[in-house]
């Protein structure tokens, strides 16, 4: 199988139709430097922190989110996504459903427009098809470990 076929067999599997397609995901990941998780997790354990560990191990600067923890992955850790400063590519979301409508619309309000990714199981869809309607990227339920890994394993 052929990187595209891993990654549109991955598209297939996820609930929203209108993600981006195999090779917008491919390209995504070729421009994309500094990434913002929401939600990284303390426990090392919790895929939202063996996701983000995974990133940043394959060259990707990411910037933690997390008001219970000073620091993950040997960084500081912002409170909230507009903590953060400069500019970032691509916000990565690891909050559930209910929470990411809202964390979706402060990402949108970035001046730097990044691209904007929900993980596996998780969706805010009127959110999310603003975002789109707006010209930016935007993915939901889909896991960016699994895209990373059919695109460059």
């Amino acid at each position: 199988m052929n990187d595209l076929t891993e990654l549109r067999s991955l598209l297939a599997a996820s609930s929203d139709r209108n993600n981006p397609s195999a090779e917008e995901l491919r390209d995504l990941f070729e421009s994309v430097d500094r990434i913002a998780v929401i939600g990284v997790s303390r426990f090392p354990e919790k895929a939202a922190r063996r996701v983000p560990s995974y990133l940043a191990a394959q060259g990707y600067e990411i910037e933690p989110v997390n008001p219970h923890a000073d620091r993950i992955l040997g960084k500081p850790v912002y409170g909230t996504l507009g903590d953060v400063p400069g500019a970032i590519d691509m916000v990565v979301v690891f909050r559930p459903s209910a929470e990411a409508g809202a964390l979706v619309t402060e990402a949108v309000a970035r001046p730097e427009r990044p691209a904007i990714w929900l993980q596996e199981g998780i969706r805010a869809d009127e959110q999310i098809a603003a975002a789109r309607a707006g010209g930016a990227i935007a993915v939901q339920d889909l896991c960016t470990f699994k895209v990373h890994r059919a695109r460059y394993a």
